[in-house]
């Protein structure tokens, strides 16, 4: 495993939890790593197997392209 992402903010847990539901509903393997509830300073980390990181890396950024709306709208045709 190899890390994909580290945070140290407020939303660092909620975001990485997200992350991770991005990459599992994807088919790749996500560990978080880090203790926010009593240490948030230390940050969370993501680690990914070695042989997924680029496409992890490429999912990552086009989530992020494709904003909140594609979230929501996601969301929203998975409750039909």
């Amino acid at each position: 495993m190899v890390p994909l992402y580290f945070s140290q903010t407020v939303e660092a847990e909620s975001e990485a939890e997200v992350l991770r539901g991005v990459l599992e509903s994807n088919g790749i393997p996500a560990t978080l790593s880090g203790s926010p509830p009593l240490y948030p300073n230390l940050g969370i980390l993501i680690y990914v197997p070695k042989n997924r990181l680029e496409d992890a890396q490429r999912l990552i950024e086009e989530q992020r392209q494709a904003g909140p709306e594609a979230a929501a709208e996601a969301e929203a045709n998975s409750e039909e």
